[in-house]
């Protein structure tokens, strides 16, 4: 059953977003930021005329909102399927899909995405944690503090689209690549307190707060494993070209005897394979972190 005409840009986005009931939330939010932005622009463009009747004059230009609906899902089909890393040879056997591991380049892109999040943790933590104590702390100066708890929180919004860009690229999950939709024909205010009271700016805050001490983690992890799997690995090679081997905690030195070398060799190589399951795990979980407290769905 068809849907009425909308009269007006409200209606075409809620009927567009009941039309996309199912689909990722990211793509959602994506396709009603576009339709909000093309009708509107066109709408601007076109003074004289009235909602209702720009939306009729443009149905068969834009389409009906199930039709927009439709063109988007075939659309992001078709990215997925471009965007998509080349499949990785499916292997049966367990030291198969252990070794196999090297030929994913999920597991490489999720390593990387560990090593930069002490950088992006400890940016989110301090913009969330000066913002947080300014807005708060000018609170009662209704002039400068809740201008800055605006300014924070449209900063907020801005770096979750920033995160999620690294997210999608990096970990493989699809998130938003458009702002937040917001209803323009709201008055100002009512926006304003949506902002404040939306539980995903909150959970943005959170997930800013959480990168700081996630982001330590994966940093340790990831430094700590490669360096020690690296260290083993180039131990051989060290010892043929005539370097000394030895490994010390503290004052401790113990210098392996020539015939542990390959020991040490296959225990790196076996380390070094664990670390990218590893990061590939990681980078899988955190995608679902990213995506549950970053993305608005459709029940919000």
């Amino acid at each position: 059953m068809t849907a009425a005409t909308p009269k007006t840009i409200s209606e075409y986005l809620e009927q567009l977003r009941a039309a996309l009931a199912g689909a990722d939330p990211a793509l959602v939010q994506d396709a009603l930021y576009d339709a909000e932005e093309y009708l509107r622009s066109e709408l601007a463009e076109n003074p004289g005329v009235d909602e209702a009747t720009l939306l009729a004059s443009m149905a068969g230009s834009y389409g009906a909102p199930e039709e927009v609906a439709d063109i988007y899902r075939v659309q992001e089909a078709t990215v997925v399927q471009a965007l998509r890393p080349p499949p990785v040879k499916v292997r049966y056997s367990v030291l198969g899909q252990f070794f196999g591991v090297v030929a994913d380049p999920r597991a490489y892109t999720a390593l990387l995405y560990m090593l930069l999040s002490v950088a992006t943790g400890i940016f989110y933590f301090t913009w969330a944690t000066i913002g947080i104590s300014l807005s708060l702390g000018l609170l009662l100066l209704a002039l400068i503090g809740v201008p800055l708890g605006i300014l924070f929180f449209a900063s907020v919004r801005g770096i979750s689209l920033v995160e999620g860009r690294l997210v999608e690229v990096l970990l493989g999950e699809r998130m938003p690549r458009r702002p937040l939709y917001s209803d323009r024909n709201k008055p100002l205010l009512t926006r304003i307190k949506e902002m404040f009271t939306d539980p995903r700016s909150w959970s943005t805050v959170l997930y800013m707060l959480l990168m700081l001490p996630l982001g330590t983690l994966y940093f340790t992890i990831a430094v700590t494993l490669l360096s020690v799997s690296l260290g083993l690995v180039a131990a051989p090679m060290a010892w043929l070209i005539g370097f000394p081997v030895s490994y010390g905690i503290d004052s401790d030195i113990w210098i392996p005897p020539t015939v542990s070398l390959p020991i040490l060799f296959s225990t790196g190589v076996l380390l070094l394979f664990g670390t990218l399951h590893l990061a590939r795990g990681i980078g899988y979980l955190h995608a679902q972190l990213a995506k549950q407290l970053l993305v608005k769905s459709a029940r919000d």
